[in-house]
């Protein structure tokens, strides 16, 4: 989700990769083992939840998680707990990472020690402030200071438990006093306005003896502070629960009398218990976090037309989108942006079809063709992976999901058979599982997308011309994607493709594993099955299919994928399953006398009709067809006292939804404004609070038919399959250039001296593929002033940033150390200029 800033959108994501933890602490019974899994939060709102891993104080997870980051945080948390059957889990230890530290594990697999967890450390949120120090006379004509705080509000506490009923104590402190009031509790809110003035007396007159250490002129100022403490008030019986503190010496009123900022909250001064840092254990993490800074789109027009235009230049190594691939040190740094950018832009087919058809007349022998990790093979990856995503669903989720809940026993080598197994079942059960997935893959090329299709035949034709001696390698080109790098990937490891919610069992994976190199090696119309195992088991297991009829059903597969002028896929359109969990939602009223209470409902949203179940797996309850749905917008959070809730509007009502956290809220939104984007009766406007007690609660309207009050938030792309911000994706490709600026230099040096000196090349620039020198090098000057014009508006934004930004302000509160660290660069960056 972007934010925006003056001008310019701010996007933030996280890819992580979740390893193994090490000597977690045993438990205190007789086996010792836990029941562990792992969170990721958002500071305190839990945003992923690993599987759970039994009976082991070293679990291996291995999950991934990504996710857009729809709010501002302060830290990247990672808890692990044990599971308890009859009591709340228990948390062993925490991982809790600064926003500012993020970039020092950028991408590497990094082991953290886990910390001890208490109520006084997790704090999260904000607080507005203000003092006023003023002369008083009393009866007796003696000065005193007053001092006025005011309490105005705080922002993004916790939820604790499912709730926040916070309120605030304000003491004034020093050596020698502490004095402490309390605001009002302000019920179910974690945004609480409290707007509540407290006096307190700062100096004292001579005259003033109750305690002798007020024996003297006037107590010390610069000794005393203001402390806020933020607490949650509880009903249990334990007490309330502390959400932080903050702490202002009164040193701050010295230049003016008055003093008003936003700040932190911080965590209890008093220090945790010591413990030795490795008796928790640790826990292996890969972090990759990215902060995109992006511009209106015509700032990036130059860069982009250079780009889009790649497909046309002659010869395509000439073109910018090449020489990214060139310049990047791994060519998936490149394809992800490039392909991203041309898809959205319908360039894409007409780039790969060019650098696929220099690839494969640089190949040499038909057997080895498009089995490197080139540029062409990355591109084609990364194009399959987003507009065929929901294709691999329809085709190989309903096998893998029989796969995992059957649980039948596969193993066939000899050596790993279990007591009891006997191998011929085995062999029978794994033969019938293969048969299952081969028939799903074979059967599906009506369903293949358009863009896939195109690509293959490109690939296809262009193997052929090169290769026209031997008859297969219009079959081999194409399957040495689709089977060895789409299907059979999916299938060993159906998690990173979103075909089963976590890693899979060692039992099933074993059976997945078997699988995949047996399809993987159907699919690949090798010549000599047998000698492409290894394992002999493996060879004796494929004899099953040595039959012509698997051979046929693969190329009439491959036939019908790379065939150009196929018929319309909506004429096949089925319903493809785009997203479905568990989630709350308010009874819609559809019943004359029925509660409009709230219940957990499983939601499932297919390309044609959203739907909720009592359970997953039910008849569906209520359905709303796709084109019944009006807006899909977020809900105050004032109008249940909820948070993460949003709105389907129908033209009848509307249905109000709380997913579990910002991150599920966000996606839900998104892919459900993509759905029904074209539909013809979208609203403009929209209410932005419920209607309750008789009026809608933002505009107070009294008719429940009211036109809303709040334009609707800008729609996204209509293609359910790509959400592609072309910008964005222009601004991390600009962001890759300038981060290779030196290699792009050495290139423009190596087209130098290849077009006036070709004699035997130079060492260092013999690393980069230059066809034609001044065609090369004419896009390599226009790239680098495209890069230099926008690193240039980039370096003026900060310098106008820098000028206009309040330390202590909403957007950036005192203790905010991101802001530290981007002020001490900036005060660098000056000094350097100067």
């Amino acid at each position: 989700m972007a934010v925006e800033d003056e001008g310019l959108r701010v996007f933030q994501s996280v890819k992580i990769k979740i390893g193994e933890a090490k000597n977690l602490p045993s438990y205190p019974g007789p086996s010792k083992m836990r029941d562990c899994y792992c969170t990721v939060n958002l500071d305190q709102e839990e945003v992923f939840r690993t599987k759970i891993v039994e009976k082991s104080l070293c679990p291996f997870y291995g999950e991934d998680f990504y996710c857009e980051i729809p709010r501002s945080f302060r830290h990247l948390s990672f808890y692990i707990f044990d599971r308890d059957v009859f009591r709340r889990d228990s948390i062993i230890g925490k991982v809790a990472i600064q926003k500012e530290d993020l970039q020092k594990y950028h991408n590497r697999d990094t082991w953290f020690q886990l910390q001890h967890v208490d109520a006084d450390s997790e704090v999260q949120g904000k607080v507005h402030l203000e003092l006023r120090l003023s002369e008083v006379i009393t009866d007796t004509g003696v000065v005193c200071h007053k001092l006025a705080t005011r309490i105005v509000e705080c922002q993004g506490l916790p939820i604790v438990n499912g709730q926040c009923d916070p309120y605030a104590t304000v003491t004034l402190a020093g050596p020698f006093r502490s004095e402490a009031k309390k605001t009002k509790v302000k019920r179910k809110t974690n945004n609480p306005q409290f707007d509540e003035v407290f006096y307190f007396e700062v100096t004292r007159p001579c005259s003033y003896s109750k305690k002798s250490h007020f024996d003297f002129e006037e107590e010390d100022v610069d000794k005393l502070e203001i402390r806020v403490d933020l607490w949650n008030a509880s009903n249990l019986k334990f007490g309330d629960e502390f959400l932080g503190e903050l702490r202002i010496p009164l040193k701050v009123l010295r230049q003016s009398s008055s003093y008003e900022a936003w700040y932190f909250l911080q965590p209890r001064d008093n220090g945790s218990k010591s413990l030795k840092p490795d008796d928790l254990g640790s826990l292996r993490l890969n972090v990759v976090y990215t902060e995109d800074h992006v511009f209106s789109s015509d700032y990036y027009s130059p860069l982009r037309d250079l780009l889009l235009k790649s497909a046309d230049v002659e010869p395509v190594s000439a073109s910018a989108a090449h020489i990214l691939g060139e310049v990047c040190r791994e060519k998936q740094e490149a394809a992800v942006p490039l392909v991203r950018l041309l898809l959205h832009y319908g360039r894409v087919v007409p780039f790969i079809s060019a650098i696929a058809s220099a690839e494969v007349k640089r190949t040499q022998d038909p057997n080895t063709i498009f089995r490197g990790n080139s540029l062409a093979s990355k591109c084609i990856d990364e194009t399959m992976k987003l507009a065929g995503m929901h294709y691999l669903h329809v085709t190989l989720k309903p096998a893998i999901e029989e796969i995992c809940q059957s649980h039948k026993p596969c193993e066939i080598d000899p050596v790993k058979l279990k007591d009891g197994e006997n191998l011929e079942n085995n062999m029978e059960n794994l033969r019938q599982y293969v048969d299952r997935v081969f028939h799903a893959i074979t059967e599906s090329g009506v369903s293949c997308p358009t863009v896939m299709c195109d690509i293959f035949f490109s690939l296809r034709e262009a193997a052929a011309k090169r290769f026209q001696g031997d008859p297969d390698v219009r079959y081999t080109a194409v399957s040495s994607f689709i089977f060895l790098r789409f299907f059979a990937p999916a299938i060993l490891s159906p998690n990173l493709f979103q075909l089963t919610p976590h890693h899979t069992d060692p039992q099933t994976s074993r059976t997945l594993t078997l699988i995949s190199k047996t399809v993987q090696t159907l699919g690949s119309l090798s010549k000599s099955k047998s000698a492409s195992f290894k394992e002999s088991y493996m060879a004796t297991f494929y004899e099953f299919f040595n039959e012509q009829k698997y051979a046929d059903a693969v190329k009439n597969f491959l036939d019908l994928i790379s065939s150009s002028g196929r018929r319309d896929p909506k004429s096949v359109e089925q319903p493809i399953l785009l997203k479905e969990g568990l989630m709350i939602k308010r009874a819609q009223g559809r019943k004359r006398f029925g509660m409009k209470n709230f219940k957990k409902r499983w939601f499932r949203l297919t390309n044609h009709e959203f739907t909720y179940h009592k359970s997953k797996g039910d008849q569906p309850l209520y359905s709303i067809p796709i084109e019944n749905i009006l807006a899909v917008e977020k809900l105050e959070e004032e109008s249940f006292k909820m948070k993460n809730m949003f709105q389907v509007i129908q033209p009848e009502r509307a249905l109000y939804i709380q997913a579990n956290n910002c991150v599920e809220a966000k996606d839900w939104i998104d892919i459900l404004t993509k759905v029904s984007q074209c539909n013809q009766k979208r609203l403009t406007v929209y209410h932005p609070s419920a209607y309750l007690s008789g009026h809608w609660l933002c505009c107070r309207a009294p008719s429940d038919s009211a036109p809303g009050c709040s334009p609707c938030t800008g729609g996204l792309p209509a293609n359910i399959q790509l959400d592609i911000d072309g910008d964005r994706e222009t601004e991390r490709i600009y962001s890759l250039f300038n981060s290779y600026m030196s290699k792009l230099e050495k290139m423009q040096e190596a087209c130098g001296s290849k077009s006036v000196y070709d004699g035997p090349e130079q060492e260092e620039y013999s690393t980069f593929v230059i066809d034609d020198p001044q065609e090369t090098y004419k896009t390599l000057k226009q790239v680098i002033a495209g890069v230099g014009a926008l690193e240039q508006e980039h370096a003026q934004y900060k310098r106008d940033k820098f000028k206009k930004t309040k330390y202590g302000s909403q957007e950036h509160p005192i203790g905010d150390k991101s802001f530290q660290n981007y002020i001490r660069q900036q005060s660098e960056t000056s000094t350097h200029s100067i």
